[in-house]
């Protein structure tokens, strides 16, 4: 369950990273560092957390996803689209990336035994982590920072999934629905402008 989530997550945050990259008009270099951080920073975060060799440095696939995607985009020319960043494609690919790596995140946490701070935390770091550190290099304001719904979804499938374990009910079924519906919550709340207010 953690692999396929890990996957699904790392060609949904290649689209996104090489999506915002193009927005911003950066040169070859700058699109490959946009898109690696974006698909990988997240996990590799996770895992130098706990104290684990990274999952991308001790796999071949995740870095050959990203090379096969990013390749993919430039050949049927997607970074020659106006706006790209307010297509519904990003949207979509951003919270597909955003609900499967917080799930591979509290997976791999639960699986450490931590907590649920831990949980929450991990969940957290694995799904953002890699944004943030491509905004902050690209100089933007983290994206989870400028809209309200976005960590927020993260936080409750942590908690869903403590909820699972501790109930011993951790199946493919019921993380797959946990998948579909927290993509469908992300879609929504986008759509609908939700926000949580300061005051």
């Amino acid at each position: 369950m953690f692999e396929i989530a890990e996957y699904i997550g790392i060609i949904a945050f290649s689209m996104s990273g090489f999506f915002v990259a193009a927005k911003n008009k950066l040169d070859l270099l700058g699109v490959l560092i946009a898109t690696f951080l974006t698909a990988l920073g997240g996990g590799i975060m996770r895992d130098v957390t706990i104290n684990k060799v990274p999952f991308t440095f001790s796999h071949n696939y995740p870095a050959l996803i990203v090379i096969f995607v990013l390749l993919l985009l430039i050949i049927f020319k997607f970074h020659k689209r106006n706006s790209i960043e307010n297509k519904a494609l990003f949207i979509l690919s951003d919270s597909i990336g955003l609900v499967s790596f917080s799930i591979s995140g509290a997976l791999i946490a639960i699986e450490s035994n931590f907590n649920l701070t831990g949980i929450i935390t991990m969940s957290l770091l694995t799904a953002v982590g890699g944004g943030i550190a491509r905004d902050v290099i690209i100089n933007e304001v983290p994206f989870v920072l400028k809209t309200g719904f976005y960590g927020t979804v993260s936080i409750l499938i942590a908690i869903i999934l403590y909820a699972l374990h501790t109930l011993h009910v951790t199946t493919y079924t019921n993380i797959s629905i946990l998948f579909f519906a927290a993509l469908t919550l992300r879609l929504i709340a986008y759509y609908a402008k939700w926000s949580i207010p300061l005051k």
